[in-house]
């Protein structure tokens, strides 16, 4: 009997929400826009992030970086340009750690007042300005792995006999060559005449469109470089481990092996950083911490918006019925009748809200990821979280002007005009 009441009173709710269409819309609205703005905000930041992901896995998996300081996402100080240079034995001695694979030492040439190198690339009539120089040892295809578009990496017999030999970046090498097969040209770099081996796949970026400064680079053998650029002796060393579980152990390794090598007394701070990939998604997780607060601060104003419009509208319905209300009761509807009609109206509203507030979310995520070729994605857990929040809304806010409903007076309701 209590079943069959229940569903008589969502009936009844369902046939009050269909015969006011236009004050049921206008209801949710606030609803809508609420949800509406976690789903995009929240779509907007879960593609970055997947993107930001992506980048940091193109730099090698089980990698970790040694440098004079953390150059992600820190400006260095005075103190920090001053530390001691590593070298080409650091990176030997690192390589003789019990959980390290491989160990690459990695020089460049460059404008860093400009962020780019500044030298030239030619073949033939075509020349590619701004190129940045880098060395690396033979390991760096193993370390960094390295994905070649065509081609091979250097051996270890170019580098013991300083061969002229280069992998060129992407856009170097398409600028150069267009449809024509670099591998085994000739191209003039800084004066000097360097066999093509090798063409790096394209890097990643963040955001589709332009140009990366990475794709416009020539790698060389460490000792090759060293020929022609003798003066750059600062070097990033790359260490490649065999299991993510010994991270903090070779970390550890790493971090007490420089302070040998180095000569930091056991009362300084270490005059280095070891870092790795990860650090880029930490810097990144900082960034999205703030986005992640606005999107709250927005979503809420809609939702809280909508809750009182909800709350108000309600209250609205209940006086405008309060003879109806005073006729069910005089036929036998309880309280708890009352109370499940028009709490049930207050929270379909608002799911309907929600489902609405979701769809044009996944509009305006398509538009932004199709239309401006921005990395949105749809994140499952704040489309779940979205709705589960609207029909929340409905029932915070809806249960008040329910129970009022089911509070009222049969006899006091049958008399109202």
């Amino acid at each position: 009997m209590a079943l069959t009441d229940s569903r008589e009173s969502v009936r009844m709710a369902l046939d009050t929400l269909r015969a006011n269409k236009l004050r049921s819309g206008l209801t949710i609205l606030g609803i809508v826009i609420g949800v509406a703005t976690v789903i995009t905000i929240s779509s907007l930041i879960n593609g970055v992030n997947n993107r930001v992901a992506n980048i940091a896995s193109q730099f090698g998996t089980n990698v970790l970086w040694v440098f004079r300081w953390n150059f992600i996402g820190i400006r260095p100080t005075a103190e920090m340009l001053a530390r001691k240079q590593f070298t080409l034995d650091d990176a030997l001695a690192a390589e003789k750690l019990p959980h390290v694979v491989a160990v690459n030492a990695g020089r460049q040439f460059a404008n860093w007042n400009l962020g780019v190198g500044y030298v030239a690339v030619q073949y033939k009539d075509k020349k590619v300005q701004n190129t940045t120089l880098e060395g690396d040892l033979p390991s760096f295809a193993t370390v960094d792995e390295v994905q070649l578009q065509e081609g091979r990496p250097f051996t270890e017999d170019e580098e013991t006999r300083r061969a002229d030999v280069t992998i060129l970046g992407h856009d170097t090498a398409d600028k150069l060559f267009g449809t024509e097969d670099p591998i085994g040209k000739n191209v003039i770099i800084g004066g000097d005449v360097f066999t093509v081996i090798g063409v790096l796949d394209k890097f990643k970026q963040l955001f589709g469109g332009g140009s990366n400064p990475n794709d416009n680079k020539a790698v060389f053998p460490m000792s090759t470089f060293h020929k022609i650029h003798p003066e750059v002796e600062d070097t990033i060393i790359s260490v490649k481990y065999d299991d993510a579980k010994n991270k903090s152990i070779v970390t550890e390794e790493l971090r007490m092996l420089f302070r040998e090598r180095r000569r930091v007394h056991v009362e300084k701070d270490d005059d280095f950083a070891i870092f790795g990939p990860d650090n880029i998604l930490s810097l990144w997780s900082q960034i999205t911490g703030g986005l992640v607060l606005f999107m709250f601060a927005v979503s809420s104003v809609g939702l809280l918006v909508g809750g009182v419009g909800v709350m108000n509208i309600m209250l609205v319905s209940v006086t405008e019925r309060t003879r109806e209300i005073g006729v069910r009761k005089a036929i036998g509807a309880t309280k708890r009748n009352v109370l499940v009609q028009f709490t049930f109206e207050a929270v379909t509203l608002c799911a309907l809200g929600g489902v609405l507030g979701i769809a044009l979310g996944t509009i305006l995520t398509l538009a932004i990821r199709y239309g401006v070729s921005f990395p949105a994605s749809l994140s499952t857990f704040w489309t779940i979280t979205g709705f589960v929040v609207s029909c929340a809304i409905g029932l915070v806010f809806g249960i008040y002007p329910a129970w009022k409903a089911a509070t009222l007076d049969p006899i006091e309701a049958l008399r109202y005009e």
